[in-house]
């Protein structure tokens, strides 16, 4: 554990930031399954650091995203964009698809950011603004995928001023030993990388901290 993991990780300055865990992306209802088999991994290591972050005060923002049913403002420049649109499982507005997975509840405390368009919870949403309107400064970023929204939430974030720890057990993408290769080779050089335990007991020790 590197040796400012409890500074960096202070409830007072940090968010726990998830990365579309919808049904539609990596749970039951899946348009992607090699994703969604990972997911089911890391979903229960999640479901921890929310239930955690709650408890400590750590404000909880859930980004996902959703298209409309004719496709009206998405992307269509992309791969992803044109599978995705052609997928049977679509993630229209109010379709269970585009709901959070029901391993983590949404709590009435949690913020849910949707974003129509692009590949990073940053783009086009007011996610930075509701940031630094609360004095945060640290994101703790899960979710999926290490290929390619987690990676351009790190970037975001750090272009923007924001550190950001990464649990490695609550993130995934596919296939596993080429995430774990991006998590190690590329995002390390820019990110904390630590385990979900690891962050667990930052926040704990926070909160035996402040009542001493």
């Amino acid at each position: 554990m590197p040796l400012d993991l409890f500074s960096l990780l202070a409830p007072t300055h940090t968010a726990l930031v998830t990365s579309e865990i919808q049904r539609g992306v990596l749970g039951d209802l899946s348009a992607l399954p090699e994703l969604a088999r990972e997911g089911r991994r890391i979903v229960p290591n999640i479901a921890r650091l929310v239930t955690e972050a709650r408890a400590r005060g750590v404000r909880v923002i859930h980004c996902t995203a959703f298209h409309r049913a004719d496709g009206f403002g998405a992307n269509k420049n992309a791969r992803l964009f044109s599978y995705m649109a052609k997928a049977a499982n679509k993630m229209a507005p109010g379709s269970p698809q585009q709901e959070i997975v029901r391993e983590v509840p949404v709590a009435e405390s949690d913020l849910v950011l949707p974003r129509i368009h692009g590949l990073s919870p940053f783009h086009g949403t007011e996610l930075d603004f509701v940031l630094r309107n609360e004095g945060i400064t640290t994101i703790v970023g899960v979710g999926v995928s290490v290929n390619i929204a987690i990676q351009n939430l790190t970037f975001d974030a750090v272009n923007a001023g924001y550190q950001v720890v990464l649990p490695t057990d609550a993130t995934a993408g596919t296939p596993r030993e080429y995430a774990e290769q991006v998590l190690e080779h590329t995002l390390r050089n820019v990110a904390t990388l630590a385990s979900t335990e690891e962050v667990l007991a930052a926040w704990r020790s926070a909160q035996t901290r402040s009542t001493r």
